[in-house]
């Protein structure tokens, strides 16, 4: 399991014993062994009871990891012979967003992803995974092209927000978030999105349409972030874990509320805590869920698409005054 040493406040009792693992595995003293598989299996039953008893708030946390596998972490692990595209063809480069040509095992496929970066030189390179609008036109492009040499897309979820930035919104970031939202609904390929870790607002959305949508067990997905949340209610952000409450932002949350389709388990509790172990689980639910598609006629799976995102919500007409 590869943590280092930067973990969470209510991580800390794993990080222990992960210690005292490590220190025994290396004295080679007699018996060492043995003990080795005593303190494995209860840390087994301690990422369980630990992981799977988080509050909102924590699993915010969580899902923003600096440990957490990314989008490139994941194309690494889950496919072979990535070739990455560039460019939205007007304006240029947006590295918030990546996009490119794969092959999981015998299958090509398109995969697209928001890319906060790992490191702090990476975080501020990929602009914390805050898309422009020329990495929503890349996006969209990639995904046309898909769409011309019938590849399915597999679309990951990882960002905050959309960028807010003044130069953002002059070369129109609400336009560029409106216009995936269309177009992606008339791809005519499947598309299956999973949220790997953040989920935020349009920022998210503009390339989370899909014929099915998956979540990791830790991410998050939500019109806007708790600290946003709280200081518009509340006016502190001091109240971002109450805020996290009410938003329902969990993954039990969201497939209860018919958002997403799926909720991937995370192996040893958390992703970060094995990337590897976690990448292997994603492509086998990835592809599994891309040969459920694969014989689904396109013009259904249109129309399949369509009705899955007029269904969520509830609507009410009133009498006009």
């Amino acid at each position: 399991m590869n943590q280092g040493t930067r973990g969470l406040q209510f991580e800390k009792p794993i990080l222990e014993l992960d210690g005292r693992i490590e220190e025994l595995k290396r004295s080679n003293l007699p018996g060492s062994s043995a003990e080795v598989l005593k303190l494995k299996e209860r840390l087994e039953k301690l990422e369980k009871r630990i992981y799977r008893n988080l509050s909102p708030w924590e699993m915010v946390q969580l899902a923003r990891h600096s440990m957490r596998p990314t989008t490139t972490s994941y194309i690494g692990i889950i496919s072979e012979d990535f070739q990455e595209l560039h460019g939205d063809r007007r304006f240029g480069d947006d590295p918030a967003v990546k996009g490119g040509l794969a092959r999981i095992g015998e299958r090509k496929i398109v995969i697209i992803g928001h890319e906060k970066g790992s490191t702090t030189k990476g975080k501020l390179k990929h602009n914390f995974g805050m898309a422009k609008p020329e990495g929503f036109r890349k996006a969209l492009r990639i995904m046309k092209t898909a769409e011309k040499f019938k590849l399915p897309i597999l679309s990951l979820i990882d960002t905050p927000g959309a960028y807010p930035g003044v130069g953002a919104e002059e070369r129109g970031q609400p336009q560029a978030i409106a216009e995936n939202l269309k177009e992606i609904f008339q791809i005519r390929t499947p598309v299956v999105v999973v949220i790997i870790g953040e989920g935020g607002s349009g920022g998210a959305l503009a390339i989370a349409v899909g014929d099915r949508v998956l979540m990791m067990e830790n991410a998050i997905y939500s019109v806007i972030s708790p600290e946003g949340c709280a200081a518009i209610l509340w006016k502190s952000r001091e109240k971002a874990p109450e805020a996290a409450e009410c938003l329902r932002l969990t993954a039990a949350d969201c497939f209860e509320l018919g958002v997403v389709d799926r909720i991937i388990e995370e192996v040893h509790g958390a992703s970060h805590r094995d990337p590897e172990g976690n990448g292997s689980r994603l492509r086998d639910v990835v592809l599994e869920e891309f040969e459920a598609l694969d014989d689904v006629p396109i013009d259904i799976l249109l129309r399949r698409r369509e009705e899955k995102y007029y269904s969520m919500g509830i609507f009410e007409g009133g009498e006009s005054g």
